[in-house]
């Protein structure tokens, strides 16, 4: 098994553990939120800043349930970009009885009193990776037309930015989007090239690793019993996958793709397989569009931020050595409630805003801002 080599340790503050600033490019999404509710509860890192892309709803929509999820831990420090509004992902058709309307199974959040900010998903993740050099980590969720775009805007950025960490693809499992393909993949088939060519250190975390996990309905009942909202918000998100399930397939679960990918991403959950592979990406129009197909690399792969690694080759997860799906919600339990105003002009205006029948409700408050 080829991995990446350990980097230079970056310094400390006061004998402190040195905070790693990520930037999360998402499509809110039931499994992106757990994935944000995740990275917002693990210590060590810092959210420097999250794009939105069209991939379940579109990237304006996705930003209004990113800032709207934010809103219920408390998080009005994370700026939210927008990014370019992507015809072809736009033109798949997601399932309104598993995703909802709105994405996050027509959940009713608070709305958040922000907007997204006035830069591109792309520029802001320019910026930031200008702005953290060699220490900026990628996690992306969702299809990757913002990384590509940043690539061709700036062909600097892959020495810039210190690894990435796509969920995605699919290398012996089937296809979530057609037989062949995984749905982030398939949406924009071209930017995945892109990406993957690019020469940064990238990990791959395919529906072969992700699929095999599951939350259950117990895992549920225990977002529900939390007293956090956003641990709230989820249960209920959860319960319209889960009755999406329950009519489909007789079972109350579901895999949690993207929050295994950002666990993964944080060093949370420990790798049992995970070969250095080389990747590729049907790009054709044929019925094979958006697969991706790999071969095995032979002998050690560099991967130092300066120089980068081969182009094509990524360190793809193909197992873990255990469930992950407890480790992610404790995780996610861990996430503190959102602080209480004290400010008396503010503290009613937030309870006639959030009324806690709302979730069950199941109405959509998650609008382009």
């Amino acid at each position: 098994m080829n991995s990446h080599p350990t980097q230079n340790p970056r310094p400390t503050t006061a004998g402190r553990a040195p905070v790693r600033p990520i930037y999360l490019d998402c499509a809110p999404g039931i499994d992106d939120a757990l994935a944000l509710a995740f990275l917002l509860a693990t210590p060590g890192i810092r959210l420097a800043g999250i794009g939105t892309v069209t991939g379940v709803v579109e990237a304006a929509v996705g930003a209004a349930n990113t800032l709207n999820l934010l809103a219920t831990a408390g998080r009005d420090d994370i700026p939210v970009a927008v990014g370019g509004f992507d015809p072809t992902a736009a033109a798949r058709k997601s399932c309104p009885a598993l995703h909802g309307e709105n994405g996050i199974g027509d959940v009713l959040l608070p709305r958040s009193r922000r907007h997204p900010v006035a830069e591109s998903a792309t520029e802001l993740l320019i910026r930031l990776a200008h702005e953290h050099p060699g220490e900026l980590e990628i996690i992306a969720t969702g299809p990757l037309t913002n990384l590509a775009e940043a690539l061709y805007l700036d062909p600097e950025l892959p020495r810039l930015v210190r690894r990435v960490t796509v969920r995605g693809g699919a290398v012996f499992a089937a296809g979530d989007a057609g037989k062949y393909a995984e749905a982030n993949i398939a949406a924009n088939p071209e930017a995945a090239a892109d990406v993957f060519a690019a020469s940064w250190p990238v990990t791959l975390v395919p529906l072969d690793v992700t699929a095999a996990h599951r939350l259950k309905e117990t895992d549920r009942r225990a977002l529900a019993a939390s007293t956090g909202l956003t641990q709230q918000a989820l249960a209920h998100m959860l319960g319209t996958c889960f009755s999406y399930y329950e009519k489909h397939s007789r079972s109350r679960r579901m895999s949690p793709h993207d929050a295994l990918g950002a666990a993964f991403a944080t060093g949370a959950l420990e790798p049992e397989r995970m070969p250095t592979l080389r990747i590729g990406v049907d790009t054709s129009a044929g019925p094979r569009r958006g697969q991706t197909f790999f071969a095995k690399v032979d002998g050690a792969v560099n991967v130092d931020v300066l120089n980068g690694q081969n182009p094509h080759e990524a360190r793809v997860l193909l197992s873990l050595r255990r469930d992950a799906a407890p480790r992610l919600l404790e995780r996610i339990l861990a996430l503190a409630p959102a602080a209480k105003s004290t400010a008396p002009s503010t503290a009613p205006e937030t309870a006639a805003r959030v009324p806690q029948p709302a979730f069950a409700a199941g109405l959509s408050d998650s609008v382009a801002a």
